[in-house]
């Protein structure tokens, strides 16, 4: 079993276990079009009562980006809500992603081509790791992964 990061300690409230990833992040990747450099940032906004995430994906032909928001939903789950530039927007709620890592924070949502899960654990230093990965009869399949560092 993985042993806990120091740096990865979850804060008080329901959005406490977001704590670890406030901050602007960087990470590069390859894809199959082509390299890309990614840049998160995760804010409290709202007095706290919300966490806003902006997203900017630099590919050499584009730019990508993605604004969301987690939060309580009126069911008492931590949920998150997602707008990206090319209209499309999806949302879903916590989820235990455990098996991807001990101290990962992982979220579910219904897609159109079925159920995904994105998940964030902690590495060895002061960054992380964050993945994509869809639901098939074999179990879960990651179809993107990237690490980031402090901006």
């Amino acid at each position: 079993m993985a042993k806990a990061a120091k740096h990865w300690k979850r804060g008080r409230g329901k959005l406490g276990v977001l704590a670890p990833l406030i901050g602007t992040w960087e990470a590069t990747a390859s894809t199959p079009i082509g390299p890309v450099t990614c840049s998160r940032t995760f804010a409290p906004a709202l007095r706290g009562n919300y966490i806003q995430l902006t997203v900017r994906w630099e590919f050499p032909k584009g730019t990508y980006e993605e604004l969301a928001i987690f939060g309580v939903n009126p069911d008492g789950k931590i949920a998150f809500w997602s707008f990206t530039s090319d209209g499309k927007n999806s949302n879903g709620t916590i989820a235990d992603v455990t098996d991807i890592h001990p101290d990962a924070i992982g979220f579910e949502a219904h897609m159109p081509a079925g159920l995904a899960r994105m998940a964030y654990w902690p590495d060895e230093a002061d960054g992380y790791y964050w993945a994509v990965e869809a639901k098939n009869k074999k179990g879960w399949k990651r179809f993107t992964e990237h690490h980031y560092k402090r901006a």
